[in-house]
């Protein structure tokens, strides 16, 4: 088979529903071995994105590869490297799990010498392995979620795509789900859509983050970490000065008041004003108590980029 340096190319996705256009002329790759994280607040197209890159809805414009192969001209080729697990989990639950991921592997095409071992395989990595004979609707919600997960992987897709992986389990299964999406994550494309903000820079190595149909942002956990850094520093005097003084200083382009003697301070790109703000406030006896960079919050950086005009 050939290799493909992208496990998947989406090139001006555009959808359309009469007049509303859910998704505008969406853009981008993904290798394997990465994990993608896919955020956007409700209504902002995410959805549609994910039902056109499975191939259950056809875009209005632009297409999708799969490895190469389009997934509006050959649906079954494409959509057979692909492991789907989506938000409302496809689970049937008068089944054992046994029973529920035999099936799955039967409809993923998994050759029937092979099934016992791709069903021991999903089973080991999602820690289903003492669950196999239990009816799915006995299972707990977290548990249940594992099934679905196992489901998608059975087939040992090119691409696994998790629509909310983690929402309803506890502390402890959202860490072994995190850790079961970094594991396939080193060898298949993985693409995670989540509203948990702080679960993206643990677990994906990319994101996008979609708003009013659009891509808002796509790079690097690094990208989105210096988003949130920006240009700015906390500064605490115990004797704080006038702010027009502290504006004066080289580097500053502003200065707000952040209320008890701390002062949130921008600067200018590729200029760190801190060793100024330190040998002033000696000089000056202004008794300077905190100095650290102002680092935005994930929800603050999440709001301040789907933010509409």
């Amino acid at each position: 088979m050939t290799t493909f340096e992208n496990t998947i190319e989406a090139s001006n996705l555009t959808k359309s529903f009469g007049k509303n256009v859910a998704v505008n002329d969406v853009s981008f790759q993904l290798k394997k071995g990465e994990v993608l994280g896919f955020l956007g607040p409700n209504g902002a197209g995410k959805s549609t994105t994910m039902r056109m890159l499975t191939g259950n809805l056809a875009p209005t414009n632009g297409d999708v590869r799969i490895c190469g192969i389009d997934i509006i001209s050959e649906p079954k080729k494409a959509k057979a490297l692909i492991g789907y697990l989506p938000e409302m989990r496809p689970l049937y639950k008068e089944f054992t799990v046994n029973e529920y991921l035999t099936i799955a592997a039967r409809f993923h095409k998994v050759p029937s010498p092979k099934i016992k071992k791709a069903l021991e395989e999903a089973k080991e990595r999602c820690g289903l392995s003492h669950m196999s004979k239990r009816l799915i609707e006995n299972l707990s919600n977290g548990y249940q979620q594992r099934v679905g997960i196992a489901q998608a992987i059975i087939h040992n897709p090119e691409i696994v795509i998790l629509d909310e992986p983690t929402v309803g389990l506890d502390p402890i299964q959202i860490r072994e789900i995190r850790k079961l999406i970094r594991d396939i994550g080193k060898q298949h494309s993985v693409i995670i859509s989540t509203h948990i903000l702080p679960e993206v820079e643990m677990v994906c190595d990319r994101v996008q983050i979609i708003d009013n149909g659009k891509l808002v942002f796509h790079g690097s956990i690094d990208d989105l970490k210096a988003q949130r850094r920006g240009n700015k520093l906390l500064v605490g005097f115990s004797k704080a000065p006038a702010i027009s003084k502290l504006k004066k200083i080289k580097g500053v382009d502003r200065v707000e008041d952040a209320d008890n003697g701390m002062f949130r301070f921008h600067f200018k790109d590729k200029y760190l004003p801190a060793e100024e703000i330190v040998n002033l406030s000696v000089k000056e006896g202004w008794g300077l108590y905190h100095i650290n960079m102002d680092v935005t919050s994930l929800e603050e950086t999440f709001v301040n980029l789907t933010q509409t005009s």
